[in-house]
């Protein structure tokens, strides 16, 4: 299916949108294309609904860290997961938006601060009705463009808080998040959606396997090498120490709500709902999502046996997650097969992630890196398959953010740790970051009772405390 947006584009220009128009016009019937005005309202009201289910997937992110953690730290996953949303909504309004559309070169757009609705917006706001048609004629309102392309910022966030949780300090992350969401995401996608190097190199992901997902998965595996594993995650002997989740519905429950967001991350990708084409991509989009979602949780029910030696419930709903970080880079597929394909290897990709980071002792509490990263590695791959991608321009743009983000998030977490230090104390981290940071217990009812080897670590550390 041919598109009317530019490939690998997300941002589509007025003059681009209204040739597209004219297509429609020209290949369906006159009646079952839309006035300017209506194509507006439209696009407009498409932008906003999507870009709310994609919010909502932070709730999604929230119930899984927090019922994946032990109890004595959920309440502080709630704390982060509505700060990382709140610092990238601020963050992407002062300044990462223009970084990543405005007046882009091939590198970076304008730092220009603050963005806001068109002049002739304005106008028609301030009671110039005569503005109508020159707004109309843009496709769509300019802030319901911008919220769209906020809400993708957060889920990138949201990927690094899971990775680190239970031992990264409070506001060490909200520091890193500030970073990500208002600098580090924003040059990425200045490079591709932004139309910059990559995009002009051919580089295609339709919704962000790569650009949203890989850009969170590397920059939450260069905090997990800088901060390190949880206290006695591993142990001498190279066994790991089994932290089963505290909340298995909640986790759940999560996941369930991350795969309602995704449709509207896939299908607002789109970026129209003007016309019969755009109707049927979006539905094409929208099922494609879905059956790469059931197929990755399958195949990770299949190999997780013989990969983790169990049944493994948190793998099998990572598989979920891994199968619509796959076919996220090209939902648009016209044969829904390969939506089946993409996803089942997602999950398999997924669950081998898990048992080699375990292996390398690399400690992910939610398993984001291998959901995310190499899932989105993947599925960015994927398109040359069936989603006409160039295998070369996919494979330079992988690396170029991989080696841009990595190396700039494991200096941002370096400097932040000798700086601020990123990590909780041993005494902290033993008791929780609840009660510790917050001062809140997240389900007062229960009483944290450490087993015998951290009780013991516990009363030495407060032991050298006092003295």
């Amino acid at each position: 299916m041919t598109h009317r947006k530019r490939p690998g584009s997300r941002r589509w220009t007025s003059a681009a949108r209204w040739a597209g128009l004219c297509v429609v016009a020209i290949t369906v019937e006159a009646n079952a294309t839309p006035s300017t005005e209506t194509a507006f309202v439209l696009n407009t009201f498409a932008f906003l609904v999507w870009g709310a289910l994609v919010m909502w997937m932070c709730a999604g992110f929230t119930m899984l860290e927090a019922g994946s953690v032990r109890t004595k730290n959920a309440s502080v996953i709630c704390l982060k997961n509505i700060g990382l949303y709140s610092i990238a909504g601020l963050a992407y309004y002062v300044v990462g938006y223009n970084l990543m559309y405005t007046d882009v070169g091939s590198v970076i757009g304008s730092f220009t601060l603050f963005h806001g609705s068109s002049s002739e917006e304005i106008a028609l706001i301030g009671g110039n009705e005569g503005q109508a048609g020159a707004v109309a004629e843009s496709g769509y309102s300019t802030m319901s463009n911008w919220f769209f392309q906020m809400v993708f910022v957060a889920t990138a966030a949201s990927i690094v808080s899971g990775t680190l949780a239970e031992r990264v300090k409070l506001w060490s992350f909200f520091v890193f998040v500030l970073f990500l969401t208002a600098f580090i995401y924003p040059i990425v996608g200045a490079w591709t959606w932004g139309e910059g190097w990559l995009y002009e190199f051919g580089f295609k992901d339709f919704a962000g396997s790569t650009i949203v997902h890989s850009t969170g998965g590397w920059a939450a595996l260069a905090g997990a090498l800088v901060v390190g594993p949880r206290l006695g995650k591993y142990r001498s002997d190279g066994s790991v120490k089994p932290t089963p989740p505290s909340n298995i519905p909640a986790v759940t429950l999560g996941v369930f709500i991350l795969w309602l967001g995704w449709f509207g991350f896939n299908g607002g990708s789109q970026l129209a709902l003007a016309g019969v084409l755009d109707a049927v991509a979006m539905s094409n989009v929208l099922v494609n999502t879905n059956l790469a979602a059931a197929a990755g949780v399958m195949a990770a029910v299949s190999v997780a046996r013989p990969i983790l030696g169990r049944v493994d419930l948190l793998a099998v709903l990572n598989g979920a997650i891994a199968g619509l970080v796959s076919i996220t880079a090209g939902p648009d597929i016209v044969d829904h097969y390969w939506a089946i394909i993409v996803g089942a290897i997602g999950g398999v990709v997924c669950t081998a992630g898990i048992k080699l980071l375990e292996t390398i002792r690399i400690d992910d509490v939610v398993g984001a890196v291998p959901a995310h990263l190499f899932a989105g590695i993947w599925g960015t791959l994927a398109v040359c398959i069936a989603g006409g991608g160039d295998f070369v321009a996919q494979i330079v743009g992988i690396l170029a953010i991989g080696a841009f983000v990595f190396a700039v998030s494991w200096v941002l977490w370096f400097a932040l740790d000798k700086i601020m230090s990123a990590r909780v104390s041993p005494t902290v981290e033993q008791l929780g970051q609840d009660v510790s940071e917050l001062g809140i217990e997240a389900y007062p009812e229960f009483v944290v009772m450490p087993d015998a080897d951290e009780a013991a670590e516990l009363a030495a550390a407060s032991s050298r405390e006092a003295e």
